[in-house]
């Protein structure tokens, strides 16, 4: 295992902005104490959890489980009748009949895992799934961490590479660095609204050859965090990039379900493969991730996921699975999996109030990035592109150089010690863009929107307060 003294410069400069979570909690614990502060508490906007920005969750899936948890509520009249029939299917799946045995299998519940490729088919215009292609995992990025550990081998020039999008998932670099992968930039057109583009994916993968052996391209879509919604034309170009250079390639679709952008829809990876016909179908290496944590359903501590393997060797699905067996999935995490790609249908007994609390997510969360999104491009010294899905904005900060220089002195990033400042006087917790893999000339902040509309307005005010306070502090 990497020690701490071998963890790359970089990435040590990644990870300071966790910092920024610790003095949430100190100026929330101050504030618990009786300080006396300009706020009365902390509101967190830095990463993707719908919850602790005060959304409320789906009813559907809190009562299955509550009866899951608690198989007395099958008496429970007042629960609708479908809500006591899915949780007593989903008990007769578990093992002992209780969600306090060990999963089945390694992989996942075999009805869950069922479910699963059910819910694919669907999404994927009847394109085939297979049980044995699903391996369910404590989230995303436990079977991303499964897969890179997989992968990750040599040194130096022959250290396994991945090209990674720049922004990428704020969690990602740690990530690579602890499975021992190197992380290969690309960087997305901003002016573009974060595109990807095929020049600057074959410039990376030039660049490092020779320093690296590529052997992956990891893919956001819809964008973490830019909320970039990729055409078909451009899954297609970089299908035929990864074919032609021999990459496996890693999609992370966590966002799928938050799609709002005008004139755009989500196509997965998978489908763009099989529609390209069998010289792409039955070739090219996909990994693709879905999980709990999407915007709809946001039960980002429940911890659950899957990832569906595609046209890997048999021996290496084996590994994989293997490799999860030391650690069996949670079984209260794998039902509600189950739910989030088994939601009520029409005609039952809970679809109308199931649709109308995803609407309100989907027009909550559509309405506050429009909102945002004008706000951040009134303010001077600031712009942001327009989001298309997702949960975040990302806006670009062109800070005073006195601000710079003062970072420079103090040793951080110029965009944490915004958002250090941001915290400390108005108390809004933002995330820093170095988290999510931008340099020392491109300073940004991430922001979810996903949040009660007065949360957001509360925050959009104080950050207004603080942003003209620092223009006039630093002219």
């Amino acid at each position: 295992m990497t020690s701490v003294q071998q963890v790359n410069p970089r990435v040590r400069e990644i990870r300071a902005p966790t910092s920024l979570q610790s003095q949430a909690a100190r100026i929330t614990q101050q504030i618990t104490q009786g300080a006396k502060k300009p706020f009365k508490k902390v509101i967190n906007v830095s990463s993707g959890d719908p919850h602790r920005a005060g959304m409320a969750p789906i009813s559907f899936v809190r009562q299955v489980l509550a009866v899951c948890l608690y198989p007395e509520l099958l008496k429970e009249k007042s629960l609708p009748l479908d809500v006591r029939k899915r949780a007593q299917r989903l008990l007769e799946a578990c093992a002992g009949g209780s969600v306090g045995s060990y999963s089945i299998t390694s992989r996942g519940a075999p009805h869950v895992q069922k479910s699963v490729t059910e819910f694919i088919m669907r999404r994927d215009d009847g394109v085939s799934s297979h049980p044995e292609d699903i391996i369910i995992s404590t989230g995303s990025q436990k079977t991303l961490s499964l897969v890179l550990h997989l992968m990750a081998n040599g040194a130096g020039k022959t250290q396994t590479g991945v090209l990674t999008p720049v922004p990428c998932p704020h969690t990602l670099p740690s990530l690579m660095d602890m499975t021992g992968v190197k992380l290969v930039p690309y960087q997305l057109i901003e002016e573009g609204g974060w595109a990807v583009d095929l020049e600057e994916l074959h410039r990376a993968l030039k660049t490092a050859r020779g320093h690296c052996e590529p052997r992956a391209i990891y893919i956001s879509n819809p964008g973490n965090p830019t909320g970039h919604v990729q055409d078909r034309r451009t899954i297609e170009k970089v299908i035929h990039f990864a074919a032609t250079e021999g990459l496996v390639l890693l999609a992370e679709e966590v966002y799928q379900d938050s799609v709002f952008g005008q004139d755009k829809e989500f196509i997965s990876y998978k489908q763009v493969l099989f529609d390209m016909g069998k010289k792409y179908a039955e070739k090219v290496e996909l990994i693709s991730f879905h999980s709990l944590s999407t915007a709809c359903m946001g039960e980002c501590g429940l911890r659950g996921g899957y990832m569906e393997v595609i046209n890997m060797d048999p021996a290496v699905n084996n590994h994989l699975r293997n490799m999860q067996a030391t650690s069996s999935p949670p079984v209260l995490s794998q039902l509600a999996l189950e739910v989030m790609v088994n939601p009520p249908r029409p005609g039952e007994l809970s679809y109308k109030k199931y649709a109308q609390e995803i609407l309100h997510t989907q027009t909550t969360l559509a309405q506050n990035a429009q909102r945002a999104y004008e706000f951040l491009n009134g303010l001077p010294g600031i712009n942001c592109q327009p989001a298309m899905a997702g949960v975040f904005l990302y806006p670009r900060l062109h800070l005073p150089l006195q601000m710079i220089e003062e970072a420079k002195m103090l040793g951080v990033k110029a965009d944490v010690l915004y958002c250090q400042k941001l915290l400390e006087e108005e108390g809004v917790c933002l995330g820093a863009g170095c988290e999510n893999g931008q340099d020392d000339q491109n300073c940004h902040v991430r922001i979810c929107v996903l949040a009660p509309p007065a949360a957001l307005d509360e925050v959009l005010a104080r950050f207004h307060l603080f942003h003209l306070r620092l223009l006039h502090r630093f002219p």
